[in-house]
């Protein structure tokens, strides 16, 4: 079992720390937490004009303040969130990724952002009623600067930010006199970095022009980004993924930190386009997004911990085990599961291994089926902070249902813990009782004595 254990890790280590070193893992994840508090900001506010209870939203709709529905106003820090959520997320993506390679994270930002709106079309189809035949209106189409634009805007930053430090790494700079204000100097040594950016971009949009696809957004949304969408929203890349991450965690790595910088932009956009459809009324398009993986996919944290929490205060009887509980359920209730993981310990644990990635998977698999048939809502898109405690996060992401589900998925992965839990308590249970009857001799450092050196 040891030599398996050692060449799992031999083979799972290597890659676990090329991805949690990789720059442009490392960039698109940090890009994205920028934006975060928006969102989530932006959802509470989607929240309170679309709570589950019908007489409140009547009464937000038809309430007005100067021929404005509260539900119109209650709207609009959604929008200025949610939909335009690609600018804040191409900007922390630019951002960061110059700090990576080096250059300045200001100036880096901004000439990703500036390439990104050089491959927009600055135009909104648009149909008149009665007319046949649509009309383009000059605009920064919400679509693009939206969720659906995220993708070419991710292309965009990498892009933009390597050509301004190459053309910085030839020297071809201004440089100013000794004297000159510091950030005057910054703003002249990035003219012409930031030019030849610009000339690059414009010459990649006169390409894209000249194709069928008329613009960079509408091939890449086709061509890379639909078909990741489609990966994203299936069980078996979230299985896949989930799996993966256990095994990390089950050797002390941070599982879901690593995963998270690969699969969460999907999985944002997706939630985007279930709010989206919230919005219009229309069906949700996506079981798999945010919510799912944070919300119902683990309880407590990676491994669903929390079940195993409650049996161990529950049902084990050993003092290690009982004491642990006491103060890891408070943390655990939050989803911080730290204090067990390296606690009982998890980490390098085969007994707890088996249902510490059984719990999970089965969470996945049920929590899809159910939501597949319709017995419990789709979450809704609404950006819920993954600390949200059990029941309160599946209300407020899948109404009563939800919250229903979230407690007997719990008691479930309660009873698959507990075979495994008994098993280490009543091993703990005879090392306790083995320590009372044979008092180990251990020295104390008041029993030392330097005066015969």
């Amino acid at each position: 079992m040891n030599g398996f254990m050692d060449k799992l890790e031999n083979k799972l280590m290597p890659v676990a720390q090329i991805i949690s070193k990789n720059k442009y893992l490392i960039s698109i994840r940090d890009g994205f937490l920028i934006n975060m508090p928006l969102l989530i900001i932006g959802s509470f506010f989607m929240l309170i004009g679309n709570f589950p209870v019908p007489a409140w939203t009547d009464l937000l709709k038809e309430t007005m303040i100067n021929g404005v529905s509260i539900s119109a106003i209650l709207s609009i820090p959604t929008q200025a969130t949610f939909s335009i959520m690609a600018i804040f997320i191409v900007f922390g993506i630019g951002y960061n990724f110059s700090k990576q390679v080096k250059v300045n994270p200001v100036f880096g930002a901004v000439v990703s952002v500036m390439s990104w709106f050089m491959l927009m079309p600055f135009v909104t189809p648009f149909t008149p009623e009665g007319a046949k035949v649509a009309l383009d209106v000059s605009s920064i189409p919400l679509d693009w600067v939206g969720a659906k634009g995220i993708f070419v805007g991710i292309l965009c930053a990498f892009a933009s930010v390597h050509i301004y430090r190459w053309v910085t790494k030839k020297g071809w700079v201004i440089k100013m006199p000794a004297g000159v204000p510091p950030t005057v100097v910054q703003s002249f040594a990035a003219l012409i970095p930031a030019a030849i950016v610009i000339i690059s971009f414009c010459l990649i949009n006169v390409a894209f022009v000249c194709t069928p696809w008329g613009n960079a957004f509408n091939f890449i949304y086709k061509f890379l980004q639909m078909p990741l969408l489609h990966v994203g929203d299936s069980l078996g890349a979230m299985v896949i993924l989930y799996l993966f991450a256990h095994v990390l965690w089950f050797f002390g790595i941070h599982g879901t930190n690593i995963t998270d910088s690969v699969f969460r932009p999907i999985l944002i956009t997706l939630s985007a386009e279930n709010l989206s459809a919230l919005q219009a009324g229309l069906p949700l398009p996506h079981i798999i997004n945010t919510q799912f993986q944070d919300l119902f996919a683990t309880y407590g944290g990676g491994g669903s911990t929390l079940s195993l929490l409650i049996g161990m205060l529950m049902f084990c009887k050993s003092k290690r085990i009982t004491q642990l509980g006491k103060l890891a359920i408070v943390p655990g209730i939050f989803g911080i599961n730290e204090p067990v993981i390296f606690g009982l310990p998890i980490v390098l644990n085969p007994i707890i291994f088996i249902p510490f990635i059984l719990v999970p998977m089965f969470n996945i698999i049920v929590t899809y089926g159910v939501m597949s048939i319709g017995l419990v809502p789709i979450c809704n898109g609404v950006i819920i902070p993954w600390t949200m405690p059990p029941v309160i996060s599946g209300f407020l992401s899948s109404g009563w249902q939800g919250a229903i589900f979230q407690i007997i998925m719990i008691v479930i992965g309660v009873i698959i813990y507990l075979p495994f839990i008994k098993t280490m308590d009543k091993q703990y249970l005879n090392d306790e009782k083995l320590a009372l009857e044979n008092p180990s001799d251990d020295i104390s450092l008041d029993d030392l004595s330097f005066d015969e050196l």
